[in-house]
């Protein structure tokens, strides 16, 4: 514990200039370096073995985030079908060491893992996609909100299953969560995402486009969402049979097992915004 908690300071203090620079191109190269470890921890623990491969996945992941910051247009579908391929060209000359399982676990961890992260940037830019809905201060909230939706649902949910956790909630899959544990995460995150926007609403809020229930409402959700994404994790480490995707992040594992709720937490959060938006039209 003591090492999880020095790790987290740690971080913080490394992730702290990231944010305070956040409408800089330091936040793209924050996003860039996560995607890319993520991506490089995804490729090892399932087996992958061809460098060409891993590298090109690496340098996808760190390059995607830049399309978001600076807008890029890039027409979809052509482009996703010749970097398919290429995946599977490299596959032929390196068959005896290159699976196809291998590939496709290389492209959808390419491809995921960045385009879910960057949803960070979306999410700081949403008042430039929102301009009468909201404001810069919206975009911090919303980056915040989002991250307490996947972190202080698992510490808390940890916390409160080691105290009060009777009843196992996916033991098949990870067998020290439980059914206690997962409602006071919801609980909990809940809490603190309310107390988060009492104080936005006081100090930064300027526009006002998002009410204190539909806060609670959309943190449930998320929170329910994060145990999915967290869940998905265990089950990929559970199929190869290791602990952590990484080491790190002592007391942590890797930087997937940090961002794996977040994967499916961001992209929720954006479509929860958009939901919102039409509903207010």
């Amino acid at each position: 514990m003591k090492q999880r908690v020095i790790t987290g300071i740690v971080g913080l203090v490394i992730v702290i200039p990231f944010f305070i620079f956040m409408h800089t191109v330091a936040f793209p190269i924050f996003v860039a370096i996560v995607s890319a470890l993520a991506v490089y921890e995804i490729i090892k623990a399932t087996g992958g073995k061809n460098n060409l491969i891993l590298a090109l996945s690496c340098l996808t992941a760190a390059a995607i985030p830049f399309v978001f910051h600076y807008n890029i247009k890039i027409p979809f579908m052509p482009t996703a079908i010749i970097y398919t391929l290429v995946y599977f060209m490299i596959m032929v000359p390196t068959h005896k060491k290159t699976t196809f399982n291998d590939c496709l676990t290389a492209l959808f961890a390419a491809l995921a893992v960045p385009c879910s992260l960057s949803v960070l940037i979306e999410l700081r830019d949403v008042y430039i996609d929102f301009p009468e809905k909201y404001t810069k201060a919206n975009g911090v909230f919303l980056i915040i909100f989002g991250l307490f939706c996947s972190w202080i649902t698992d510490i808390f949910a940890y916390f409160t299953g080691r105290a009060f956790g009777k009843h196992k909630l996916c033991p098949k899959i990870s067998p020290k969560k439980t059914v206690e544990g997962a409602l006071g995460g919801i609980v909990c995150a809940a809490v603190f995402n309310v107390i988060l926007y009492v104080i936005f609403d006081k100090y930064f809020f300027t526009v006002h486009t998002i009410a204190v229930w539909q806060i609670i409402i959309i943190s449930v959700i998320l929170s329910v969402v994060s145990m999915f994404g967290d869940l998905s994790a265990s089950i990929i480490k559970r199929n190869h049979n290791i602990k952590d995707f990484g080491k790190i992040l002592p007391g942590h594992g890797g930087i997937m097992d940090r961002f794996d709720s977040c994967l499916f937490v961001l992209p929720a959060l954006y479509a929860c915004l958009y939901c919102l938006y039409f509903i207010n039209m």
